[in-house]
């Protein structure tokens, strides 16, 4: 009896399992789904009655490896991708497919080169997040079937031929010359128009002509080793004898009578 009682004791010790936080128990009771198990410390019927499949459900990450594949404007590129997903549901993911992980891994490799082919690679390169959101869309039906929710599906390295790379240099080379020869004539338009404005208003008003001239002297004799040949109109010497002779006058007239 003793013996019998410690043979029974260890057999129903055999069925106890325990599960972490993180995980759980998918029972299968004579081949038949019964529900899940955990966390914690649970127990199942020993002697391969019942049989339990452990589920990890905390989120995954993995590194597709590189593809190489062609855009829509047939260039031919290299990518490689990330994929983060969890298990939603441990029953779905034992039940419904037969290897979750590999599933998930091989639906992530194709949505990747079918959406590439859908994109021209303007779009791969400007349009990440775009594209990633319709990466994650694209295989987000199928794995909701599993079981399994799809968090994150993101491009992480996009690599050119070297052809491509040399022809984007190029032609990144001419926007920023373009773009140097547009703000250079913008700046030679509004200049010109600077210079027609202080020509019209100079026109109407001899006296500021002759005051820029001063001080276009002036700022030329500042030069230590410069010749300057001063050109003055008739018209400003005769106005300079006038206002001299009638200073002349003036003072003349202030003065005291002699004797």
């Amino acid at each position: 009896m003793i013996f019998l009682t410690i043979i029974i004791v260890v057999v129903l010790l055999s069925g106890i399992r325990i599960a972490q936080e993180y995980q759980r128990g998918v029972v299968f009771r004579l081949g038949r789904y019964v529900g899940l198990r955990g966390p914690g410390l649970y127990w199942i019927i020993p002697l391969g009655i019942e049989r339990v499949v452990t589920i990890d459900i905390r989120t995954r990450t993995v590194s597709a490896e590189q593809q190489e594949t062609i855009t829509r404007d047939s260039v031919t590129v290299k990518l490689n991708a990330v994929l983060w997903y969890r298990v939603v549901d441990a029953a779905k993911s034992v039940i419904a497919v037969a290897d979750a992980p590999a599933a998930v891994y091989q639906l992530a490799l194709t949505s990747l080169r079918n959406s590439i082919g859908q994109h021209d690679l303007d779009e791969v390169l400007q349009e990440r997040n775009k594209i990633n959101q319709l990466l994650r869309q694209n295989i987000a039906g199928s794995t909701e079937a599993w079981g399994i929710e799809v968090e994150r599906f993101e491009m992480k390295d996009v690599e050119l031929p070297a052809a491509m790379q040399e022809v984007m240099a190029m032609q990144a080379q001419a926007i920023r010359e373009k773009r140097a020869r547009i703000i250079k004539a913008e700046a030679e338009l509004e200049a010109s128009k600077k210079l027609s404005d202080a020509a019209l208003q100079m026109a109407n008003n001899p006296v500021a002509v002759e005051l820029r001239r001063m001080q276009m002297v002036t700022e030329v004799g500042a030069e230590n080793n410069s010749t300057t040949v001063l050109m003055i109109p008739s018209d400003f010497v005769s106005l300079a004898k006038s206002v001299s002779e009638y200073v002349r006058e003036q003072h003349a007239k202030e003065l005291p009578p002699k004797g």
